[in-house]
């Protein structure tokens, strides 16, 4: 079945980061993917987290910075970043700030992404 979705739903964040889910638990209830348009402020950080789900973020602007067990890998417009269930990551924004677009398989819930 065909569905359209009209527009995102804004999910409310501290910080400043703006959070638009166009699919996933919360704009259209599906539990097995999430997609979000995501826009930081210059700095933005927060918490570090162990999700259950793995997450595919594409930079469309700006610098995301991502700290992991290997150190901190920097992602820059029109570069992607994968990390894989289990990992402890924390992401950032960099000095320009950031606009991605965050894929989670399943989709993104508070009580999945284990933040610290």
């Amino acid at each position: 079945m065909v569905r359209k979705i009209e527009g995102p739903t804004r999910v409310p964040v501290p910080g400043g980061k703006l959070i638009d889910e166009h699919v996933g638990r919360v704009n259209s209830g599906d539990e097995a993917i999430s997609i979000a348009h995501m826009v930081a402020p210059p700095g933005w950080d927060e918490p570090a987290q162990t999700p259950s789900f793995a997450e595919y973020t594409v930079v469309l602007r700006g610098t995301v910075l991502v700290e992991h067990a290997g150190g901190v890998t920097e992602v820059s417009a029109g570069q992607s970043i994968v990390s894989e269930p289990g990992e402890t990551i924390r992401y950032s924004a960099g000095p320009e700030g950031a606009e991605y677009v965050a894929v989670c398989l399943p989709a993104f819930s508070p009580e999945t992404a284990h933040r610290s």
